[in-house]
């Protein structure tokens, strides 16, 4: 394997800033941070996981509304496989979500939902992004309970 340059090593630090920035925004439910992750122009595609495809404004709006009904996310986004050409990359990555929605009862409902994501993306003048985004889901666990108790320290 030849040594990476300092712009390849760079484009990969800069790729993995991206898909961190993107679960980051998912679990705080921050939608202007979400947008930072993509190009105006993105298209995304969750269907197979039974969301949406659409724009980025699309998309943008349907999460917001989807999200707001659970109370504990956390997205996970590993196992980057990033390739480089130039201005543009593709990407497969990993994607571990372990969601939660209250059960009525002073829990939640926990499920895991796991998959890939498959990413095109391209250099901006504001860095990378995601110029396409489709979701593969392999699996998901859902109705798992848990109890949440408060920390006690």
């Amino acid at each position: 394997m030849a040594a990476m340059s300092l712009q390849q090593i760079a484009d990969r630090i800069e790729i993995d800033d991206l898909l961190t920035r993107y679960a980051t925004a998912l679990d705080a439910k921050d939608w202007d941070l979400f947008s930072t992750c993509f190009t105006p122009d993105a298209f995304i595609d969750y269907t197979a996981a039974g969301g949406i495809k659409g724009t980025l404004a699309e998309v943008r709006q349907w999460l917001a509304e989807v999200m707001a009904g659970f109370p504990m996310t956390q997205h996970l986004v590993t196992n980057r496989d990033v390739r480089v050409e130039g201005d543009s990359a593709i990407c497969r990555s990993c994607l571990f979500n372990p969601m939660g929605l209250r059960d009525g009862d002073h829990g939640l409902v926990v499920f895991f939902d796991g998959g890939y994501y498959r990413d095109k993306m391209v250099r901006t003048a504001q860095g990378w992004r995601i110029a396409e985004r489709i979701e593969q889901p392999t699996y998901s666990t859902r109705l798992h309970r848990v109890m949440v108790r408060p920390f006690e320290a």
